[in-house]
C-alpha cells in the first residue's frame, strides 16, 4: 500500500525524525492559508508545492514548483490542483491531483554548503534481512545513479534480531562524508528512520533527497513509504490512510469483493485458484502466443456467486478476447466450481461473450468435465495443461 509524501512525513515525524514541514490543501485558496500559517510556524519566506500522487519524477512532469509570495502560491496551486500529472512513473494520461502539500523552504544560504543525499530502506530478499541503501548523489534518479555510476551507492545490511547498531548509523554518516554537528545528525537521523521503518511494518522507505541543510540540520525533504498489506491488521491508523483515487479502480473492486488480481495488458483473462497455479497460468498463456490480461486468484472458496464477481472483474477490460479458467481441485471441489461457471453463464447472458477455456484438475474433476460439456454451453473444456494451451492458441488464431 503506498502513501502520499505528507502521509509518510507525518509517520517519520512520530518516529522523531526532522522532516520538511508543510500542510495539505486541496484548493487555491486552502494553499494560501496553509502558506500563511506554515510562515508563523517555521518562518519560511517561500513555500514549495508539490502535487500529492503516488508517482515519482514529479518535478518533471511540472508537478513541484517554488513560490516566492502568497500570490505565487494560490496562482500556482490553483495550476497543478486538478491537473493530470504526467511522469516517467505514470501512464501517458497521467495522474489527477487532488491535493497539494504546501511546504516550507529549507535550502536557505548559510555558512555551509548545502548538501542533497539519497537514502532508502528495504528488505533484501536474498539474505533474508533488511538493507539501508545510500548515495551522495541525491536528488537524481537512483536508476541512472546505479547505471552510469555504481561505486556511489552504498548499502548497509541489518539482521532484523539485532537492529541497526551503532557502528552502522556512524559508518553511513562518514561514507556521505560528514563531519562534525552534521555527522552526529546523520547518525541520529539513519536511527530514527530504520525504527520508522520497521515500527510501521514497511516494504520501503525511500528519502530522496536527504538534506544536509545550512545550520547542518538533516532533514527528509521527500518521503515514499510503501506499507507491507500484509501487516495492516495491526496498524488501522496506516490502514486508514489508503486513497483509492490513486489506485487501479478495477483492484479496488476486486479486492472489495475478495479476489486478489492485478491488472495486466493483455488479450487473455485469467481465472485460477493459487497463486502459483496463475503464475504458471500465464506463463501458459504466453507460450499459447497470447498475453495474460490479468493476474486473477479466487481462493479455495470458488462458489457460483465468487465466480461470477470475478468473471465480471475480468470483462471489465475490453482487451480481453479469451478466458482461461484453472482450478485445481484440493480444498474446493471441481464439481462445485463447474457449477459455479455454468450458473454464471447462465446469470451474466450476453456479458459473457468471448471464449470461455475451463480447465479443472483434482477433486471431482471427471465430474466437473461431465457437467461442462453436458451443460449446452460453449464451454471448453481440457484436463491436460498443454490441451488449454492449444484450445487458447486456436480461439486467438
Amino acid at each position: 500500500m503506498n502513501l502520499h509524501e505528507y502521509q509518510g512525513k507525518e509517520i517519520l515525524a512520530s518516529y522523531g525524525v526532522t522532516i520538511q514541514r508543510g500542510k495539505v490543501a486541496t484548493t487555491a485558496d486552502e494553499a494560501v492559508a496553509a502558506a500563511k500559517e506554515l510562515t508563523e510556524e517555521t518562518g519560511t519566506g517561500w513555500h514549495v508545492i508539490k502535487a500529492q500522487v503516488h508517482a515519482g519524477g514529479r518535478g518533471k512532469g511540472g508537478g513541484v514548483k517554488l513560490a516566492k509570495s502568497l500570490d505565487d502560491v494560490k496562482t500556482i496551486a490553483g495550476e497543478i490542483i486538478g491537473m493530470d500529472l504526467v511522469t516517467p512513473q505514470t501512464t501517458a494520461e497521467g495522474k489527477r491531483v487532488h491535493q497539494v502539500l504546501i511546504a516550507e523552504d529549507v535550502y536557505e544560504p548559510g555558512e555551509v554548503e548545502v548538501e542533497e543525499f539519497y537514502m532508502s530502506v528495504l528488505l533484501d530478499r536474498a539474505q533474508g534481512k533488511n538493507m539501508i541503501m545510500y548515495s551522495t548523489e541525491g536528488g537524481m534518479d537512483i536508476e541512472t545513479v546505479a547505471e552510469e555510476t555504481p561505486h556511489l551507492i552504498f548499502t548497509e545490511v541489518v539482521d532484523p534480531a539485532l537492529g541497526l547498531l551503532g557502528f552502522q548509523a556512524r559508518k553511513i554518516a562518514f561514507n556521505l562524508g560528514l563531519s562534525g554537528k552534521a555527522f552526529k545528525e546523520m547518525t541520529k537521523f539513519v536511527s530514527k528512520l530504520y525504527a520508522a521503518y520497521v515500527g510501521s511494518d514497511s516494504a520501503l522507505f525511500e528519502i530522496n533527497p536527504v538534506l544536509k541543510a545550512s545550520d547542518e540540520r538533516i532533514i527528509a525533504v521527500d518521503c515514499k513509504i510503501t506499507l507491507d498489506e500484509n501487516a495492516l491488521f495491526r496498524h488501522k491508523d496506516l490502514e486508514a490512510m489508503r486513497d483509492v483515487r490513486e489506485e487501479n479502480p478495477v483492484e479496488v473492486e476486486a479486492k472489495a469483493v475478495g479476489l486478489n488480481y492485478v491488472d495486466l495488458d493483455g488479450n487473455v483473462g485469467c481465472m485460477v485458484n493459487g497463486a502459483g497455479l496463475a503464475m504458471a497460468t500465464m506463463d501458459l498463456i504466453k507460450q499459447s502466443g497470447g498475453s495474460p490480461a490479468n493476474f486473477l486468484d479466487v481462493g479455495g472458496t470458488a462458489d457460483a456467486k465468487r465466480v461470477e464477481e470475478a468473471f465480471k472483474i475480468i470483462l471489465k477490460d475490453k482487451g480481453v478476447k479469451a478466458i482461461l479458467v484453472n482450478i485445481f481441485g484440493g480444498i474446493v471441489r471441481c464439481d462445485r466450481v463447474a457449477q459455479g461457471i455454468i450458473d454464471a453463464k447462465k446469470s451474466m447472458g450476453d456479458a459473457m461473450n468471448v471464449p470461455l477455456i475451463v480447465r479443472l484438475q483434482g477433486t471431482n474433476a471427471e465430474i466437473a468435465k461431465e457437467l461442462i460439456d453436458n451443460s449446452g454451453m460453449d464451454v471448453q473444456s481440457a484436463v491436460q495443461f498443454q490441451e488449454a494451451a492449444d484450445k487458447v492458441q486456436a480461439v486467438l488464431a
